[in-house]
C-alpha cells in the first residue's frame, strides 16, 4: 500500500486501488439506496427486524462464547467467559420475546451508535481528504444528528424511529459510496 501523498490523498490512500475498485463503490452506494428506502418506507418494521436480528445473534454468539469456554476448562477466564457467553443467550432470548421493548432500549443504543460513527466518519473525511471527502463530511454529520434526535425522543418514538434512521443514514451512506465511484471515474 502506498502511504505517500498521491495527487487525490495523503496518508494510506492508493489511487490505483481506488480506480480499480471504483465499481465496487457504485455497487455498495445502489444496494445502499435501495435497502434505506424500504426501511423508511416500513420503518416499523425495520425497527422489529432490527431487533429480532440482533436478538438471534446474540443467542448464536452467547452459545458459541460459552461453548468454547467449556472446550477450555482449565483456561483462567473460563467464568467469565461463559458468564458472559449465558448473559448474551440471555439478553438475546428477551429482545425475542419483547421486542417492543427491546426496541426501546436499543433505540438508546443505536443513538449512542449514531453519535459516535457521525463522529468517526467526519474526523476520517477531514484527516485523509480523500477524493470527494465533503460527502463522507455530510454523512458523518447527518449520522451525528440523527444519534443527538434519537436520544432526544426515543422513549416516545421507539418503535418506528430505529428503521426510519437507520433508512436516512443508509440514503446518505449510499449517495456516498456514488459519488466515490463518480469521483474514481475521473
Amino acid at each position: 500500500m502506498n502511504a505517500t501523498v498521491t495527487p487525490l490523498g495523503v496518508g494510506g490512500f492508493n489511487l490505483d486501488d481506488f480506480q480499480k475498485n471504483r465499481g465496487w463503490f457504485l455497487v455498495m452506494g445502489i444496494l445502499l439506496l435501495i435497502v434505506g428506502s424500504l426501511a423508511i418506507i416500513y420503518d416499523v418494521t425495520a425497527t422489529l427486524l432490527s431487533v429480532f436480528v440482533f436478538g438471534w445473534t446474540l443467542i448464536f454468539a452467547g452459545a458459541c462464547e460459552a461453548l468454547q469456554s467449556l472446550w477450555q476448562p482449565k483456561w483462567g477466564g473460563l467464568f467469565l467467559q461463559l458468564t458472559v457467553g449465558i448473559l448474551a443467550v440471555v439478553v438475546g432470548f428477551h429482545l425475542l420475546a419483547s421486542p417492543v421493548a427491546g426496541a426501546l432500549v436499543l433505540t438508546l443504543l443505536l443513538a449512542v451508535y449514531f453519535m459516535v460513527v457521525g463522529i468517526l466518519r467526519a474526523v476520517t473525511a477531514l484527516t485523509m481528504r480523500f477524493p470527494n471527502w465533503g460527502w463522507v463530511l455530510l454523512s458523518g454529520m447527518v449520522t451525528f444528528m440523527l444519534g443527538v434526535l434519537i436520544k432526544r425522543n426515543w422513549a416516545v418514538s421507539g418503535l418506528w424511529l430505529i428503521g426510519l434512521f437507520i433508512g436516512i443514514d443508509m440514503i446518505v451512506r449510499g449517495w456516498s459510496y456514488v459519488m466515490l465511484y463518480l469521483a474514481a471515474r475521473k
